[in-house]
């Protein structure tokens, strides 16, 4: 029995906890205010209507409603959130 641990033993076996980033409400789905929609590192998604960017890029609800993702002409995502049920 080595009384010493191994050169690699000691160097690894740290890991960070994992962010749970993504999406959190898709398309169509119904939202209510403060709810919040994309977690993310950097605008990958725009903020549209009726929602807001956060300072660490989360974008939630500042409204009840549906919400819509739509492609932009320059390939940017854009999120926002439709309120009455006749757009919908």
């Amino acid at each position: 029995m080595a009384h010493k641990k191994g050169s690699g033993s000691t160097k690894n076996g740290r890991d960070s906890r994992s962010k749970r980033l993504g999406i959190k409400k898709y398309g169509g789905e119904l939202v209510s205010v403060g709810n919040i929609i994309v977690r993310q590192r950097g605008s990958r998604f725009k903020p549209g209507i009726n929602v807001k960017l956060a300072k660490d890029y989360t974008i939630f609800a500042l409204s009840n409603g549906a919400v819509v993702f739509k492609k932009s002409k320059n390939n940017h995502t854009t999120i926002s959130i439709i309120t009455n049920e006749k757009n919908l």
